[in-house]
């Protein structure tokens, strides 16, 4: 009869040693529902030994300085369904311990415990603590990452500069926050709307943290992009590579399927009914948030979550070479004519040191540069609005 081997995940150094009783070996597994592995009973001894792989992803764990991560509007849909995943590691790694500090408004602090409880209640090996606030102070003290979700949403009957101006108040506020009690190489990454001018207020109040620090999320347009692209080509997503999405977080937004590849292939050699790639592909792109809303009577949540932890593991994780992502960062105007002092979608990478590149050299055709021009124009309309 075949043993089966014992499993990476149930052996440590600090498990107690096995016990011998009548002839059989009985290993206590405490950390996994106490589960029993027994040996034949022919077998009277054996050497046990620990693999030296696992014995060091476990010393690795635990030595890792715990990474503090701040979570806005944290009672909220979006929040939801990205705390837990946050907790379990998915992304910062599943060797990185973090600390989680969840700010909310005062009227929701009791549902904010109810999601405290449920994350207690999962009991995820890697959160060494749970903080729920409603005090920015306290929320963002030695925050490492600043993942701002929450925002007031835009309503029935409400222009988009009175969500800027009311919103405005919010990201000042907290921009401030940050700036007097984060660590001082924190990373703020905005996803609460309209994402692109929210983390620009942020940034102008955040007194001497590094314009480069600052993204806001098109993650969740790139994703919608590619879904898309590989419908129409009859390909797996994981297929589609290099796609930008350039601009703001909004219907202006320009998913470039003119430098993005399927198969590593350009898009324009396996799809090639361009009236699509120029009409129907963009217009569902840009609008499909509003298509969703309609749908299902609520705005994107899931996806939206699953975006925002994509993002922030894509600016920590050494990007594959030959490849890009999406994500809103501070424009200095030197690069495919953006202007300078807004928060823009462009081509990035994500360096092994840990640094982050805007990929350069990309051709801009004319009907690319008309899509850009005009997500950009309506980014320098919303700074006139907040900043003035």
């Amino acid at each position: 009869m075949p043993v089966r081997p014992f499993s990476k995940r149930l052996l440590s150094a600090s498990q107690p040693p096995l016990q011998i009783r009548g002839g059989s070996i009985i290993g206590v597994i405490q950390n996994v529902n106490r589960k029993v592995c027994e040996l034949p009973k022919k077998v009277r001894t054996c050497e046990i030994s620990i693999d030296p792989t696992a014995q060091k992803e476990h010393n690795t764990a635990r030595m890792k300085t715990p990474v503090t991560v701040t979570v806005t509007g944290a009672a909220g849909n979006i929040a939801y369904s990205l705390l837990f995943r946050i907790a379990a590691g998915n992304m910062l790694g599943e060797d990185q311990p973090i600390v989680l500090k969840l700010l909310e408004i005062t009227p929701c602090l009791d549902k904010l415990h109810g999601v405290v409880m449920e994350l207690d209640d999962c009991a995820f090996p890697l959160v060494q603590e749970i903080v729920a606030t409603d005090d920015p102070a306290v929320a963002f003290k030695d925050a490492n990452w600043c993942m701002l979700v929450g925002s007031v949403p835009r309503k029935a009957g409400m222009e988009r500069k009175d969500l800027l101006s009311i919103n405005g108040k919010v990201f000042i506020g907290q921009g401030k926050a940050i700036a007097e009690n984060a660590a001082p190489d924190c990373k703020v990454f905005v996803v609460g709307n309209p994402c692109n001018t929210n983390c620009l207020i942020a940034l102008h109040n955040a007194t001497g943290l590094p314009k480069q620090n600052f993204f806001a999320m098109t993650m969740l347009d790139e994703l919608r992009a590619k879904s898309q692209l590989a419908a129409k080509a009859g390909v797996p997503v994981s297929a589609v590579t290099n796609m930008t999405i350039w601009g703001n977080h909004s219907s202006t937004q320009y998913p470039d399927f003119t430098n993005a590849k399927i198969n590593g292939k350009p898009v324009t050699e396996v799809i090639s009914d361009t009236d699509w790639l120029k009409g129907e592909f963009i217009k569902t792109v840009q609008q499909r948030g509003a298509a969703i809303i309609q749908a299902r009577g609520a705005s994107s949540a899931a996806s939206a979550a699953n975006a925002a932890l994509m993002t922030v593991k894509n600016l920590v994780t050494p990007t594959a070479q030959g490849d890009w992502f999406s994500v809103a960062s501070y424009s200095d105007g030197t690069r495919y004519g953006l202007p300078e002092g807004i928060i823009c979608s462009q081509p990035t990478r994500t360096n092994a040191d840990g640094s982050h590149t805007i990929v350069e050299g990309l051709p801009i055709d004319d009907f690319s540069r008309g899509k850009i021009d005009a997500s950009c124009k309506e980014l320098l309309e919303e700074r006139a609005e907040v900043l003035g």
